[in-house]
């Protein structure tokens, strides 16, 4: 294939590395290549980029690379003059293969075939648009929130297997959430139980109403405890250890409670100015933590996606139909922004507790039909983070809040089987009252 240069001055093949960049230039004009090495400095990529400018002051550059996302591709974005090609670097591994099947592999030929990808594929690339400052970080805040989360989550389970170790009385004690500050002050102040065991009712009552929980029938179920429990263990050589990895892993909660309440705020008021807020806040459920999810996985570039299947399809929502002969099997997609797939899929979970057609489109998937097999509760949720996913689309195109009698108008209109049911459940309903 001849390449034209599509309107660039250079085609860039970019394998970057945290040590060195290898680039494979392509000077268009004259279609002569060139191999560079650069530090991962920035000012060495800046000084590279700067030169390239001088010598094609009215150019533009196209840079294939793998990833979406990184410091170089943050580098990159400061200059208006260079569009950035993403490449997943499972395709890029699959291209390789084609012509290595060996495995083979090194950084140089990594940069050719990515140049080679750019130059004879490039209206198949996603070419990476820029989002505005907002939504860019509104993206980040959201992901690291989630990771402060995870890493919450993992400490709160190791904090839970310590304490069966030798103070089990204390998952009762502590309440369910062994991350809130009840837990975290209790395990603090009465670290063993022979130490809760010895204090008088009275201060382990104000204790709990000091901290919020002031239900009589919880307080008095756990004095009971106290009254009529024994120690695991008094072994010094187990309780000992255990008690300085509670310590341990309650410090490390308590830090992350206070960086998740600080990712929280920042969210809070990026989501509050940005223009598209009033689109996912009228989604029923969403609430203040999955609203700035949904917005920051849309986005706010319109063209990125050209339709509600390339959403789905993208974030993996939509499964994979593979065909070989005369057999056919429907399995989950594999290579795709996990935290894109979680979001929408935790939404779509989340709106069966505040949405009527959700919850009966969801119990419809979970119990089957003679035409439809039974789901799993997963892929009950997916399919319907797939419908989902189409009515947002639409909402966030026109740029309009999600209105459910319109949504229910529609479905009525082209006789959707959901819209008589929602008639029929309707109906029972005012006949029961």
């Amino acid at each position: 294939m001849t390449d034209t240069g599509g309107g660039y001055a250079v085609l860039v093949g970019l394998d970057w590395a945290d040590q060195k960049h290898d680039l494979q230039c392509l000077f268009v004009q004259d279609g002569k290549e060139q191999h560079v090495v650069l530090p991962s400095a920035p000012e060495d990529l800046h000084e590279w980029v700067s030169a390239l400018r001088a010598r094609f002051p009215n150019g533009r550059i196209a840079v294939c690379l793998e990833q979406s996302r990184g410091p170089v591709v943050y580098e990159l974005a400061c200059y208006d003059f260079v569009d950035m090609y993403p490449v997943n670097p499972v395709s890029l591994k699959r291209y390789r293969e084609t012509f290595h099947p060996s495995g083979a592999k090194d950084d140089p030929s990594d940069a050719a075939f990515l140049l080679d990808l750019l130059r004879k594929h490039r209206e198949s690339l996603p070419r990476l648009a820029p989002e505005d400052g907002k939504s860019r970080e509104l993206r980040l805040l959201c992901e690291y929130r989630r990771k402060a989360v995870d890493a919450r989550t993992a400490l709160t389970n190791a904090l839970r297997s310590a304490l069966k170790q030798y103070y089990p009385q204390a998952l009762t004690l502590a309440g369910e959430d062994l991350h809130a500050e009840l837990a975290c002050a209790l395990l603090m102040k009465w670290p063993r139980f022979d130490d809760i065991a010895a204090a008088k009712p009275q201060t382990v009552r104000k204790f709990y109403y000091a901290l919020g929980s002031r239900s009589e029938t919880a307080i008095t179920e756990r004095l009971q405890l106290l009254a009529t429990s024994r120690p695991l263990t008094t072994d010094r050589a187990v309780v000992e250890p255990c008690v300085l990895r509670v310590h341990q892993l309650v410090a490390e909660i308590r830090a992350l409670n206070k960086a998740i309440k600080n990712f929280d705020k920042s969210i809070g008021c990026i989501f509050q100015e940005h223009s598209d807020a009033f689109i996912f806040k009228s989604l029923p459920g969403a609430g203040p933590q999955l609203a700035p999810r949904l917005l920051a996985a849309f986005g706010s570039d319109r063209s990125k996606y050209h339709d509600a299947l390339e959403v789905n399809t993208y974030s993996g929502v939509a499964p994979v139909i593979e065909r070989s002969g005369k057999q056919k099997w429907v399995h989950w997609r594999w290579h795709c922004p996990k935290f894109l797939r979680q979001s929408f899929v935790e939404y779509a979970g989340k709106s069966i507790g505040q949405c009527e057609w959700a919850r009966l489109y969801y119990q419809e998937l979970m119990q089957g039909s003679k035409d439809r097999p039974a789901k799993g509760h997963q892929a009950a949720l997916r399919a319907l983070a797939f419908k989902w996913n189409r009515i947002i689309f639409r909402c966030w195109q026109e740029r309009t809040p999600y209105d459910e009698r319109k949504y229910l108008a529609s479905l009525a209109k082209h006789g959707s089987w959901l819209a008589a049911r929602l008639n029929l459940l309707a109906e029972k309903t005012q006949k029961t009252a």
